[in-house]
């Protein structure tokens, strides 16, 4: 485990400066455990993460320009929403509130996000790998995350224990409850933005979604849940659960599309539409350009492990610099890889890059 001193020391500088335990140990996100009642999950993950929570509301203000009244005032609004939808986790955001020692609407805010205003472009590069191709032949999805310079320091890797639901394993930042990961019924996601589509509107986050999601125990699950919620923008998810069933969900505010490997046993998504409603040229110019060779890219390098993928192959994948900086390994200054993913579901566990993952070791993270 990170040793918590060491890393808040460097929480403010640049990205390869993110710490690890001992000198010369390579950079590693900190890992943050909680259980109990979803208002003990929060306060207990706001305790642990309330320097980073914190930190994320400045980035919030300043990045929009608000003051943390308007902020607050801004995220108020969706607290109806949040009521008729996922009561029990508007619960852990109080309880997030009270660990952190900030506002309820604060808590919310963390949760909202982009959609509390416009959020910065974010590129991604999903993918899912079912067992049929895998070596092990257990599924492998992940991702590399890719965003702006200022969320490493907001960011760690949360386990969570609830009662009476499954455990969750997720890469998140600046007291998000819902992100990139998995359960242990192995259900996972990991997700990337979409260029154009139906138009934005007031509704869910994808934030608290994405917790959903991971409550589900099946693919169905996760799909039932996406054609109920009203979303507010648009948002991709590659998918995968315990019985091996692999999927892609084009999740849009006009509802999802389904995305399905046709037979080559995996499937890999970026940031233009795929499904046949929306793929079509005024979505594409709204796409940011360097998504259609990154697709093409991350596909031949999977093929070409012609049904024998490994952990070390994925990890190579994610590294490539095809296109570079605009890559799947991406050094691009307004959008980098900040985080690179990989999970094994069925084994419980998950793979975690500092950044670039050209230039730092994976470390390993379990349930």
């Amino acid at each position: 485990m990170i040793n918590r001193r060491n890393f808040l020391g460097v929480i403010g500088a640049a990205l390869p400066c993110v710490a690890g335990s001992r000198t010369g140990d390579p950079p590693a996100y900190p890992i943050f455990r909680v259980r109990g009642s979803h208002r003990e999950l929060g306060r207990q993950h706001g305790e642990q993460a309330a320097e980073f929570i914190k930190r994320h509301l400045e980035v919030m203000c300043s990045g929009q320009n608000l003051s943390r009244e308007a902020l607050r005032q801004r995220a108020l609004r969706f607290q109806p929403m949040f009521e008729q939808y996922c009561p029990h986790l508007l619960d852990e955001m109080r309880g997030l509130a009270e660990g952190a020692r900030v506002t309820l609407p604060e808590a919310m805010a963390c949760n909202i996000r982009g959609e509390i205003g416009h959020g910065k472009p974010e590129g991604c590069t999903a993918y899912v790998i079912g067992r049929s191709k895998t070596a092990e032949h257990g599924v492998i999805a992940g991702q590399n995350s890719d965003m702006t310079s200022e969320v490493p320091p907001m960011a760690y890797v949360l386990h969570l224990q609830p009662k009476d639901k499954p455990e969750v394993l997720i890469w998140t930042f600046g007291g998000m409850i819902g992100y990139h990961g998995m359960n242990s019924a192995g259900v996972a996601h990991f997700a990337n933005a979409l260029g154009g589509g139906p138009a934005s509107r007031f509704g869910m986050p994808h934030y608290p979604v994405k917790r959903l999601m991971l409550e589900c125990s099946t693919v169905e699950q996760v799909m039932d849940l996406l054609r109920k919620i009203p979303l507010a923008s648009n948002g991709n998810y590659v998918l995968c659960d315990g019985q091996g069933k692999i999927l892609d969900a084009e999740a849009t505010t006009s509802g999802p599309e389904i995305i399905e490997d046709h037979g080559t046993g995996f499937i890999a998504h970026t940031n233009h539409f795929l499904c046949s409603r929306y793929a079509r040229k005024e979505n594409f110019e709204k796409s940011w350009q360097d998504s259609f060779p990154r697709i093409a890219k991350i596909n031949e390098l999977i093929a070409s492990r012609h049904g024998k993928v490994t952990v070390d192959d994925v990890k190579g994948f994610l590294k490539d610099h095809t296109g570079q900086p605009v890559s799947i390994c991406r050094h691009d200054g307004d959008s980098r890889t900040v985080a690179s993913l990989i999970s094994e579901p069925a084994r419980r566990r998950m793979h975690v890059a500092v950044g670039n993952p050209c230039q730092n070791s994976y470390k390993t993270y379990s349930m």
